[in-house]
C-alpha cells in the first residue's frame, strides 16, 4: 500500500480513554491495537483500536510508542513510515474503578445470553422482581433476556412462569467486565496483537 498523509494535523483528542475510533469505515484496513502504559489494551469489548491514521499521528506528536508495524507503509512529502499495529500510550490512564449500568454493560456481564433459557441474540432486559411488585432497576434485579421469555414473564415471578437464572445478577467490578470482553475477539486479529491480548488468561468467576 502507499498512501499519502498530511503529518501535520492535529493528533487524536487528548482523552484517551475515549479516543479510539468506534466507527467501522476507520479501521477496516490497518487498525492499530491501542495499548495502556502498562501494556494491556484499553479495552477488550470493543477492542481498543485506532484507524492507522490516527496512530501515526500520535506517533509523530510523541503520545505513543509503536512496538508493533504492518508491513504495509504511508508517504508524507518528506517520510515514509511503516503503519503501526500495536501503539502504546506514554501516560497511563487510570482505569474505570466501577461499571456504568448501561444496556451494553448489562448484556456484557450476562454474556449476551438469555439469563433463563440460554439463548443468544434477540436480546432485551427483564426486571426479575417486576417493577409492578416493587421491583427496582439494579444490576441486582435485571438481566439479559431473549424477546420470547420476556414476553412469557410479563410481570409474573419467576416461581409463577417456572423459570430459573442461569446465575444470580450482581453489580459487576469494571475488570470483571474486562475480563468478560476477552470472551469476544473482533473479526479481525492481527497476528501482532496476539502478545497483547491475553486470550488464555484465566478469567474471574
Amino acid at each position: 500500500m502507499s498512501a499519502l498523509i498530511d503529518i501535520s494535523e492535529t493528533a487524536p483528542g487528548g482523552n484517551f480513554r475515549t479516543a479510539f475510533t468506534r466507527a467501522p469505515a476507520g479501521l477496516k484496513q490497518f487498525p492499530a491495537l491501542v495499548l495502556n502504559a502498562d501494556y494491556r489494551p484499553l479495552s477488550y469489548y470493543p477492542l481498543s483500536l485506532w484507524s492507522w491514521q490516527d496512530a501515526v499521528k500520535a506517533a509523530f506528536l510523541d503520545r505513543v510508542d509503536i512496538v508493533a508495524e504492518y508491513d504495509d507503509v504511508v508517504r508524507s512529502p518528506t517520510t515514509v513510515i511503516r503503519i503501526p499495529s500495536v501503539v502504546v500510550l506514554r501516560d497511563y490512564v487510570a482505569p474505570r474503578k466501577s461499571a456504568a449500568f448501561t444496556r451494553f454493560n448489562l448484556f456484557l456481564r450476562d454474556e449476551f445470553t438469555c439469563q433463563y433459557c440460554g439463548a443468544k441474540g434477540d436480546l432485551t432486559f427483564d426486571h426479575v422482581v417486576p417493577r409492578a411488585r416493587g421491583g427496582v432497576t439494579s444490576w441486582e434485579n435485571v438481566v439479559a433476556a431473549c424477546g420470547r421469555c420476556n414476553l412469557r414473564k410479563g410481570s409474573k415471578s419467576l416461581k409463577q412462569v417456572g423459570f430459573t437464572l442461569r446465575k444470580a445478577p450482581r453489580r459487576p467490578s469494571a475488570p470483571q467486565l474486562m475480563n468478560l470482553g476477552r470472551k469476544f475477539p473482533p473479526n479481525h486479529l492481527h497476528d501482532s496483537w496476539m502478545d497483547f491480548l491475553y486470550w488464555d488468561a484465566e478469567l474471574e468467576a
